[in-house]
């Protein structure tokens, strides 16, 4: 049974916005971008399919990998005051040849 175009191309969900919450422009993710990788600020409870089903319909992209880390936010002093950093998770996504996203634009 051969797959038709609408089986293969991803169908974009209200849902997709609320995986994708950012992009991360640090010096680290920009030089990740040589790698064809783009770094992402995602929704804490987002699993790697989820989240390469998201990119691929938002930005209109081959997805090959994604790797995801949690990051615990820290505790910080500000004036005396002790205060707690929202923990964060970050997906890394690996993209095929040929595709690129421009973080600087918008979705």
């Amino acid at each position: 049974m051969s797959k038709t175009k609408k089986d293969t191309e991803t169908k974009l969900l209200p849902e997709h916005y609320q995986v994708v919450l950012a992009p991360v422009i640090t010096e680290k993710a920009t030089n990740n971008s040589g790698f064809n990788q783009v770094t992402f600020r995602v929704a804490r409870n987002a699993t790697k399919p989820v989240i390469k089903t998201a990119v691929e319909s938002l930005f209109k992209v081959k997805v090959v990998a994604v790797n995801t880390l949690n990051r615990k936010g820290k505790t910080k002093v500000f004036r005396g005051r002790k205060g707690q950093r929202s923990d964060v998770k970050l997906a890394v996504v690996t993209l095929a040849e040929g595709n690129k996203i421009d973080v600087t634009t918008g979705i």
